[in-house]
């Protein structure tokens, strides 16, 4: 089991593009809806992965639902290029990414990020479990 750090999440909703979204850059939002779940559509409760359109990795629900929680903690990015950050050693404020059913659009940007308290909740925010690949 792995715990994403939140460029991993942002790597993985990008599904290899530079776009906004993984889809393309959509700067209208006309395609969103086609892949997530906001406050235009949801009817403002979440709802089944993979009822929207996958990203090209084949991923569900990258882009709105519920935000999900990552392993960093919520700080500033290095200044000048940087390859998977990871933000600060410490802090007080983890990451979550994606936006939720209850935020506007722009909220569903692949690069979109916030912090909550680790002891904070919600009933838009989750997490997503993934499996690190056996070394061979």
């Amino acid at each position: 089991l792995h715990v994403a750090y939140g460029s991993t999440m942002e790597n993985a909703c990008r599904a290899g593009t530079t776009t906004r979204f993984s889809y393309g850059n959509d700067t209208g939002y006309s395609q969103l809806g086609s892949y997530a779940w906001n406050k235009a559509n949801s009817s403002g409760k979440t709802h089944p992965v993979a009822e929207k359109l996958p990203n090209g990795l084949g991923l569900y629900d990258m882009h709105g639902n519920v935000w999900e929680w990552c392993a960093d903690w919520y700080g500033d990015y290095p200044t000048g290029a940087a390859r998977d950050p990871v933000g600060p050693a410490d802090g007080s404020i983890r990451v979550h990414r994606g936006g939720s059913r209850h935020d506007t659009a722009n909220y569903a940007r692949s690069a979109i990020r916030d912090g909550i308290v680790p002891a904070g909740s919600g009933n838009d925010l989750g997490f997503r479990l993934s499996l690190r690949p056996a070394s061979k």
